[in-house]
């Protein structure tokens, strides 16, 4: 009375079975096996699908090349604003923003804290009291 499940595995020629990794089938194979289809595919709808795959990566390439163009044409007649390039110079919680010399004020920033430092009266940049 009780039903056993089908099992559906692959058993591995070239290579041991633990070295295979996702994407070392074809997609169609591993919705047979996980059992997402009913029957296993042909030779030939994986040939057609691989086609198509590769059909669409072309496409996909020349779309992108024609919109570069068009958005380079655009930044050079004035019609889009170029995108603005921001330069990152510390984090947040960073203890150094690129000061060069050290403050004799103690900072403070997220989980870290850096003394002040004492300097010599009568240098450059300590503050009159």
């Amino acid at each position: 009375g009780q039903v056993i499940p089908e099992r559906r595995f692959v058993e591995a020629i070239n290579r041991q079975a633990y070295q295979y990794e996702m994407g070392d089938f074809p997609t169609e194979w591993e919705a047979w096996i996980r059992k997402k289809r009913k029957d296993p595919p042909t030779i030939e709808e994986i040939l057609k699908n691989e086609n198509y795959r590769e059909e669409m990566k072309q496409k996909i390439k020349e779309v992108a090349e024609k919109d570069k163009l068009l958005q380079a044409k655009e930044y050079k007649e004035g019609l889009v604003a170029e995108p603005v390039r921001t330069h990152v110079k510390g984090h947040a919680s960073a203890p150094y923003y690129g000061k060069e010399e050290p403050s004799q004020d103690p900072t403070s920033t997220a989980s870290t804290f850096q003394p002040g430092s004492w300097m010599p009266p009568g240098s450059s940049s300590s503050r009159n009291k």
